[in-house]
């Protein structure tokens, strides 16, 4: 045995199995790794071949003089390529448990183990098939076993490989492989317990094997990845760091959102407060425009008071003067009480003065009461405004 720890290096972690899409899909992403990270990674495990000798006679061994038929040779193949690392005795039928563990290193007792066969053994025949046929390809090419060879498919075991699509037409260029049962049988028995570890069995084809399986389906071992259930509690704490991420993230949009209506909803206050204090300064500034025009096209009070007191005669004295409104009121004491709206009359400032009710006599006095009524004078804008207002 020839440095199997080295030839094998430390690819002893796998990660997926050896069949289907995703053995496929991680090989075509591992060829783009480096060959030192593919083996540290565990996606380049290549395989054990188990080939035994054709013929004894061509195979003696010129140092001890024993057949090489009583050996078996080890063959590895991976991503460098395929190399013998090393000829064993052909284990006894009556040998228990799994012989190679005891003689190879762990990483090579644990890669997946393929008989070999000499390509002399196999007869090859090259279809051409639809496209459709790429999904069951081996139950398709089962049916053409009886034409394209001179054996039944009861008596061969048999696989196809794709060789080309062509695109011209986009039909399949296939390879049919078949083995007479008895030269499997043959290779078979002569493996003895090892048999029952055997993943596959391919073809020598010149520097590299067919990429066939010409083992019986029912008699190939599917070998547990012992990685498996860590694989699968890695892809479960994945799964649940990749939710918890994604619900913290949506926690954090949602807690911005809300910091965010927050802000909205202060700046929202702050607008309506600063529109109403805006719209209250507005109406002020309005009123008191307002007012100022309304004060300005009618006389003062001051105006008023004066031209009445000019007006009036002495004998009259007021005991109230008032203006609300448009409208200017007078009461009091007067002698000369019905001479009043005359003396009133012809004013600028005001306009019909009236006597509104009876003249009273007061006996304390001697002089009569009175109630006289007259209209501001106003200019027409303040009129209007007047009016405005009124209505409003």
């Amino acid at each position: 045995m020839i440095g199997l720890r080295d030839a094998l290096g430390r690819g002893s972690a796998r990660w997926l199995g050896d069949e289907g899409f995703l053995a496929w899909w991680s090989r075509s992403l591992a060829a783009w790794l480096p060959r030192a990270w593919r083996v540290v990674l565990g996606l380049d495990r290549g395989r054990l071949l188990l080939q035994v000798p054709a013929h004894a006679a061509d195979d003696i061994d010129d140092d001890t003089g024993s057949a090489a038929a009583d050996s078996l040779q080890l063959r590895l193949q991976d991503g460098d390529g395929l190399r013998d690392i090393a000829r064993i005795p052909r284990p006894a039928d009556e040998a228990e448990g799994d012989p190679l563990a005891a003689l190879l290193q762990p990483q090579a007792a644990d890669l997946p183990r393929w008989l070999l066969l000499p390509g002399v053994a196999v007869l090859r025949r090259r279809l051409l098939l639809p496209a459709a046929a790429a999904d069951r390809l081996r139950d398709v090419v089962g049916f053409e076993i009886d034409r394209q060879t001179p054996f039944t498919a009861e008596t061969v075991a048999f696989d196809a490989r794709i060789l080309e699509r062509r695109e011209s037409d986009g039909q399949l260029d296939v390879e049919l492989v078949v083995v007479p049962r008895s030269a499997l049988d043959e290779q078979l028995r002569a493996l003895g317990p090892l048999v029952a570890n055997l993943a596959g069995a391919d073809v020598a084809a010149g520097d590299a094997p067919l990429g066939v399986n010409l083992l019986p389906p029912a008699m190939r071992r599917q070998r547990q990845d012992p990685s498996r259930l860590w694989n699968a509690m890695l892809v479960l704490v994945a799964a649940l760091a990749l939710a918890m991420m994604l619900w913290q993230v949506l926690a954090n949009r949602r807690a911005a959102a809300e910091a965010l209506q927050r802000d909205t909803d202060k700046r929202v206050a702050a607008a309506h407060t600063v529109a109403a204090q805006r719209q209250q300064l507005v109406d002020m500034v309005e009123g008191r425009a307002f007012l100022d025009r309304l004060r300005a096209g009618r006389p003062t009070a001051v105006e008023v008071l004066d031209d009445v007191t000019r007006r009036l005669p002495d004998n009259t004295y007021l005991e109230k003067f008032s203006i609300e409104n448009n409208q200017m009121t007078l009461i009091g004491l007067s002698s000369e009480a019905s001479a009043l709206v005359g003396r009133l009359e012809g004013s600028k400032l005001w306009n019909a003065p009236a006597l509104t009710g009876a003249l009273q006599p007061d006996p304390r006095t001697g002089r009569d009461r009175f109630n006289l009524t007259a209209d501001l004078a106003l200019s027409n804008a303040a009129r209007k405004e007047s009016a405005d207002a009124s209505g409003q």
